[in-house]
């Protein structure tokens, strides 16, 4: 199985809980500020303009918030500061006069070339933001922090350094695979915070929950279904009542 294909697995089995729902939706919130979805939608155009492959604004915005929590003052590549030259892979990048100058360096000349991909699939999209952290945990055969953490596709386990592995460490900072699922990638239909979150309450409810989302949820996503079979019902209604009223008034006329 391709990374991209065991990624597209985890990506449809993945379900983040009532707890965590909200602040994936903070977070998501954020990146669609008007001035800051701005800028990654900039640097999509610049990409593209340059000649290479358009790449999709939220990809660069949910590496962006791994990176350096979306700090416009650091570099996309690894969250150094904007103003020095880089110390860490990719090392000896910089300084640039601004987070896009900055951005497009990242995306263009440095690994995975981001700029080179071709496939924007889910899968796609996922296996190169997976290259951008590296592949150790894919070697292991583990999910990814930088992609699934704050979803039930992680519980544990991260490089806390370069070559470092800890088994029992857990990734706090939020996985982009989940700011993607509220961001949109991919879905035609509703994206607000019910269209994502699976309610979870005691264990055994978030276990259930992982099998099927809560009624409620499922209205949320389908208000306009439930609106119309309303109105039917309320039809319905009416006619059955019209039908007894005229039945009874025929008998009392007999």
């Amino acid at each position: 199985m391709s990374l991209a294909q065991a990624n597209l697995k985890r990506w449809n089995d993945c379900h983040i809980s009532a707890e965590m729902g909200p602040v994936f939706k903070q977070a998501a919130d954020r990146i669609n500020l008007p001035q800051n979805r701005h800028r990654y939608e900039a640097v999509s155009k610049m990409v593209k303009e340059a000649g290479y492959s358009q790449i999709p604004w939220e990809f660069i915005a949910v590496a962006h918030n791994r990176e350096s929590n979306g700090n416009f003052d650091t570099y996309l590549g690894n969250g150094q500061p904007l103003s020095q030259k880089t110390t860490i892979v990719p090392k000896g990048r910089g300084p640039f006069k601004d987070w896009e100058a900055g951005a497009l360096d990242a995306l263009i000349n440095c690994p995975p070339y981001a700029a080179k991909n071709k496939d924007w699939s889910i899968g796609g999209t996922l296996a190169k933001l997976e290259e951008y952290n590296g592949l150790g945990y894919a070697s292991k055969g583990v999910p990814s922090p930088y992609l699934w953490a704050g979803t039930d596709q992680y519980v544990k386990g991260k490089y806390v350094s370069d070559g470092k592995y800890d088994p029992n460490h857990v990734d706090k900072q939020l996985g982009a695979a989940g700011l993607l699922k509220f961001l949109g990638y991919g879905r035609k239909g509703p994206t607000g915070l019910g269209s994502v979150v699976v309610a979870a309450g005691t264990a055994a409810a978030a276990g259930a929950a992982t099998q099927s989302p809560s009624w409620w949820m499922w209205a949320q996503d389908h208000w306009v279904v439930l609106g119309l079979a309303v109105v039917g019902l309320a039809i319905v209604a009416d006619l059955c009542i019209a039908l007894y009223n005229n039945e009874k008034n025929q008998l009392h006329v007999g």
